[in-house]
């Protein structure tokens, strides 16, 4: 089975603009601009009072899914090392139930996955690094890119080592998430993997999950694990013609010698019946010049190595500091940033259609929510209305007719939402209910 990328509509290349749901304005801040609108600024205790009754249901419904993710994670942590506990079925479920979690969590928090094609054109075009890499998906069940915010670099790209400069626009992602499901060691048929996962440590079952910031759209692909190094054309153009130049004179002087030692050899060996002095003293030099040609070739053999190493380094410094946090350490990260995005969504929803004063229609609401944070904090998002409005119904504060769309006064808006809160634990009013009969 090779590894699989499902296609999104996102695109890297730039040949189609689109804007982000992602809104980057901490919920403090969110809060504090709505209280000193002047529609909700009479109410403002009570607009706190929403937003901390909100919040609280959002941070409860999303730490059961933060306590989802760890449980179905223990079983592909490769910190831990517990694969061989379960088959190859129930792995295979438990990895589909992982993914699944894991694809709602990062669309919550407003995470967009990257098709591999894109992944693989925005690599051909790549920038900021002269390396390139290669890097099999023959290992892998999944191999998944999220990227969520963007923007714009103006990078110096150097050629011709340099005497040729051009100033081009670069797509960087604010944050990208990778996740990459490797195959189990009896699923790796050929002796090519087994191989490698012996001598690179490459823990085989296990889902390794990493998040990264400011990545260029070029660079994706090197954030696979287990990316090789290929020289380019003029690596080894500066590497193979010079051993070149200096193999050609050694392997003339070589031949004749090579002559004078078969000599020798074929007296040791009995098949020649005698040899003098003087062609015993050439073979010593025949030998001496066997040396500097083996030399010769273990010093181009140390320049490609010093080069890979040195690309391979080059590579590390790259995203050294872009690595954010890996594996299980990502979940709480990823889970808040969901909980912070849901309640953004639902509370602007809310307050925009409460300082309405009037039904609003689905687009009139997106309008005005999209005008606001544009001319409050210069960004140019894609308010994502339908999932905001869907938010309000399952909490029962959205009244729909045919003028449009309203909600509750606050006041039965915060009696809906306590309501909400308690019966999360509902024991206690059972309790009371019961007694009172």
């Amino acid at each position: 089975m090779d590894a699989s990328v499902s296609n999104t509509t996102s695109r890297i290349d730039g040949s189609t603009p689109r804007r982000d749901q992602f809104i980057p304005v901490r919920k403090s801040e969110i809060i504090a601009a709505l209280v000193e609108e002047r529609a909700l600024s009479a109410q403002a205790e009570d607009v706190r009072r929403f937003c901390r009754l909100l919040g609280s249901i959002y941070h409860f419904e999303n730490f059961a899914g933060l306590e989802q993710l760890r449980d179905d994670y223990f079983y592909f942590n490769p910190e831990i090392g517990s694969q061989s506990q379960l088959g190859l079925g129930a792995l295979a479920e438990k990895r589909r139930d992982l993914t699944l979690m894991l694809n709602a969590v990062l669309k919550k928090a407003n995470y967009e996955e990257i098709s591999h094609q894109e992944v693989e054109e925005a690599h051909n075009q790549r920038h900021l690094l002269r390396v390139q890499v290669r890097a099999s998906l023959d290992d892998y069940h999944l191999v998944q890119f999220f990227e969520r915010g963007r923007h714009t670099e103006k990078v110096d790209v150097r050629k011709w080592f340099g005497l040729r400069r051009n100033m081009i626009d670069a797509t960087v992602f604010d944050n990208v998430v990778l996740v990459v499901a490797v195959k189990s060691l009896e699923e790796m048929t050929a002796k090519r993997q087994r191989k490698l996962v012996k001598v690179r440590d490459f823990k085989p079952g296990t889902i390794l999950i990493k998040y990264f910031r400011n990545i260029s759209a070029s660079d994706l692909y090197m954030l696979l694990p287990q990316v090789r190094v290929v020289m380019s054309i003029a690596d080894r153009l500066t590497i193979g013609l010079p051993a070149v130049a200096g193999a050609v004179p050694l392997l003339l002087n070589l031949l004749p010698a090579l002559t004078v030692l078969s000599l020798v050899v074929g007296y040791f060996l009995g098949l020649v019946p005698v040899v003098d002095n003087d062609t015993m003293v050439k073979s010593f030099g025949a030998l001496t010049g066997i040396a500097a040609v083996v030399g010769f070739i273990f010093t181009q053999r140390m320049k490609y190595q010093r080069r890979s190493l040195q690309y391979q380094k080059e590579i590390s410094d790259h995203f050294y500091f872009r690595n954010v946090s890996n594996n299980s350490g990502i979940f709480d990260s990823l889970v808040g940033s969901a909980e912070d995005q849901e309640f953004k969504e639902a509370a602007l929803a809310y307050f925009f259609l409460l300082m309405a004063g009037a039904p609003l229609s689905q687009k009139e609401l997106d309008d005005r929510i999209e005008d606001w944070l544009r001319v409050k904090y210069k960004l140019n998002l894609d308010f994502e209305v339908e999932d905001a409005v869907a938010k309000l119904e399952r909490l029962e504060l959205l009244q729909c007719s045919g003028h449009g769309l309203t909600v509750p006064p606050l006041k039965q808006a915060l009696v809906k939402l306590d309501t909400i809160w308690d019966n999360f634990f509902p024991y206690a009013n059972q309790a009371a209910e019961t007694s009172t009969q």
